[in-house]
């Protein structure tokens, strides 16, 4: 179970105001190594959920993956005994924090592939208002490449989830939630904000924050970890599709509006005066 990371006022009501906050060298190096070497197995194995996010002809290569702790237990370690499950605790204000899974994802030099704006909640099985991922780079990541959010786009509204490369609407029905804004094409209408990331660096984002980021330009590589979390008001929200991870048979075990009390979901912290102490 993480230790309580005590972040200050500022970076929380960061966050709370932004949906959004980078905080600085989070992870130590010990961490950092862990987080590479998670994400090189994954590579080196990877899972039925891994997926190319580049077209053919690019010259790089945009690779992800999901929920693979239970196979490969430094992403397990991380979750559980990491500062990230604290550190996603004190920004939402929860009292106990879940796992909800990882993800890996990893641009090789001169991947010209943007991951497009869109939010991360959309695409899940969940409902609720504390969700919060983080965002752990384990090589340098140049402002050009790094990880760009709208702040305040937490508050909503829903939109549209699509596929990256063809732009399809496999979730929600078309029409259903409202389509994405031109975030792209007019930048200077909306509040970006975006840093160049050292690695033991994370950023911490809502699941509603509208984010994406470029291509990676040069010889640096870009493997990401991510890591997402659960607050209180979480519960199940079954979908009619396949969600973005799936969580197949699991409709048949929560039931709709259920808290995500399931073994897929661990608990990985709680706070020591909220919840009268440390859960597990």
């Amino acid at each position: 179970m993480a230790a309580v990371k005590t972040l200050g006022r500022e970076t929380v009501e960061t966050y709370q105001r932004d949906g959004a906050v980078c905080i600085r060298g989070l992870f130590d190096p010990g961490w950092v190594r862990r987080a590479r070497e998670a994400i090189d197995a994954v590579l080196a194995s990877p899972s039925e959920l891994a997926i190319v996010a580049s077209r053919s002809d690019d010259p790089g290569l945009f690779v992800e993956d999901f929920c693979n702790w239970r196979r490969i237990p430094l992403l397990e370690e991380l979750a559980r005994s990491s500062p990230a499950a604290a550190a996603a605790g004190e920004l939402m204000g929860a009292s106990q924090v879940r796992f909800f899974h990882d993800h890996v994802l990893v641009k090789e030099p001169r991947t010209r592939q943007h991951t497009p704006w869109h939010q991360d909640q959309p695409y899940y099985n969940v409902d609720g208002f504390q969700g919060c991922s983080m965002w752990l780079p384990v090589d340098p990541v140049p402002r050009a490449s790094t990880l760009e959010l709208v702040a305040g786009s937490h508050r909503g509204p829903w939109f549209l989830p699509r596929t990256f490369l063809d732009n399809q609407a496999k979730w929600f029905p078309e029409g259903k939630l409202a389509e994405m804004p031109d975030i792209q094409g007019a930048r200077e209408a909306f509040p970006i904000v975006g840093w160049a990331l050292e690695p033991g660096d994370a950023v911490f984002f809502h699941f509603l924050t509208l984010h994406g980021s470029a291509g990676v330009e040069g010889p640096g590589r870009r493997r990401v970890l991510s890591l997402r979390f659960l607050g209180d008001d979480i519960v199940h929200a079954p979908r009619p599709w396949r969600t973005s991870p799936p969580f197949p048979g699991l409709e048949k075990e929560l039931p709709a509006g259920a808290r995500m009390d399931h073994p897929l979901f661990p608990m990985v912290w709680s706070h020591p005066t909220r919840t009268g102490g440390r859960a597990g």
